[in-house]
């Protein structure tokens, strides 16, 4: 398969779009490691405490300010991840536009909260419910990812985008959009701006898929195992995934998190396969260092073994004492996923950069699209078929 012509590179490429380190590989030139920038971090976290207190009085007063009013019964079915998304927005464009988002961009921490938020939920579920779950959830991991992978690589190709580029779209629309997307800017050595682009355009999909999958699933009758399935096999990343899957019900997160998290812990299998064929294939003529072991466990999402963790403590200690005493820290626990989401949800408006997005033109754009629209039409055959009959 051949290598397209790259494109020039934009020197005023916008920062990556997501939080923790950039691979190195990922960059053209290795530069040394800027100092951190522990001023623009606290004041960016200050901005997310801020919006995620914000989030927090809406959820709880909105309902209440709005009780006896036409837009009464709306509020009560309104939750916190769309009030977090929406003042995240409103935050970055203000940011923006005073200049000062980039600045205090080490601050959004979607990644941290977003798996911390996994971890605490591992807490909250039965580990026999993600045992019989997870049969399922591999056979669609595996079939969804191996057919909107190569279907991604087929038709950016097609469009005439070039390879490390496609590289990137087919792994974050196939697997967990932003994580997926850095671990294979590593493994085929992509620009930064390639990194910046993907990142911003999982970012603009993944919002409305938060809204329009559960209320499709809603509307279509699905049942919650069917409709957790779908949310988790189809969203790209993880925080929007834990959006809807709240929107949709506690069930319904249950099983789209234990989908996304076997999607999840493949891609250190994904980044792998992708080093061997930029090093056998497109790069042969170059000197390449092979992946190995470590390189594997390098890039496998450790929280995934956090969630699991939490599950099989929260599940012993269950059956060791009191129902009233269990769900007291259960709840407990609880409280804290919902904080940490509503961080991690803040974080996602605050990250969206659409500016890299327009730079590119309209050939990425639109192989994303079609990837998306693929991906969501193959889950949902998926979905029907291996969690029909899933009883919790």
């Amino acid at each position: 398969m051949s290598t397209r012509h790259p494109r020039t590179a934009d020197p005023g490429a916008e920062p990556i779009p997501a939080s923790g380190p950039i691979p190195a590989a990922a960059v053209d030139d290795p530069a040394p490691p800027a100092p951190p920038n522990w001023a623009g971090f606290a004041g960016g976290l200050a901005v997310v405490l801020a919006l995620g207190i914000g989030t927090h009085l809406l959820t709880e007063g909105v309902p209440a300010w709005s009780k006896g009013t036409a837009f009464g019964a709306i509020a009560k079915s309104i939750e916190f991840p769309i009030y977090a998304i929406v003042l995240g927005l409103l935050g970055n464009l203000v940011l923006t536009s005073t200049g000062l988002r980039d600045r205090l961009l080490p601050g959004f921490r979607t990644e941290f909260f977003i798996k911390t938020g996994l971890v605490l939920l591992g807490a909250s579920i039965n580990f026999a419910v993600i045992v019989r779950a997870a049969g399922p959830a591999i056979a669609q991991a595996v079939l969804l990812i191996s057919f909107v992978f190569f279907f991604t690589w087929w038709i950016a190709g097609r469009l005439g985008v070039d390879d490390r580029l496609r590289a990137l779209l087919s792994t974050a629309v196939s697997i967990c959009g932003v994580s997926a997307a850095i671990a294979a800017a590593g493994a085929v050595k992509a620009k930064k701006e390639d990194l910046a682009y993907t990142a911003s355009l999982v970012i603009l999909f993944a919002l409305p898929a938060i809204f329009i999958v559960p209320w499709l699933a809603s509307l279509l009758g699905l049942s919650d195992a069917v409709t957790g399935a779908w949310i988790g096999g189809n969203i790209d990343t993880t925080a929007a995934v834990t959006a809807a899957g709240t929107l949709a019900g506690e069930q319904a997160l249950q099983i789209a998190t234990i989908v996304k998290v076997t999607q999840n812990a493949l891609l250190g299998v994904a980044a792998i396969l992708l080093t061997l064929y930029f090093t056998l294939r497109v790069e042969r003529n170059e000197s390449a260092q092979r992946p190995g072991a470590a390189a594997v466990w390098q890039r496998f999402p450790k929280f995934v073994l956090g969630f699991l963790a939490a599950s099989v403590i929260t599940t012993i200690y269950a059956g060791s004492v009191p129902a009233a005493v269990s769900s007291a820290t259960i709840g407990v626990a609880n409280d804290l996923r919902t904080w940490f989401l509503i961080l991690a949800f803040v974080s996602i408006g605050l990250e969206f950069n659409a500016s890299s997005i327009r730079r590119f033109g309209w050939r990425p754009v639109a192989a994303f699209g079609a990837a998306t629209v693929a991906n969501l039409v193959i889950g949902l055959g998926l979905s029907l078929l291996l969690f029909s009959s899933f009883v919790f």
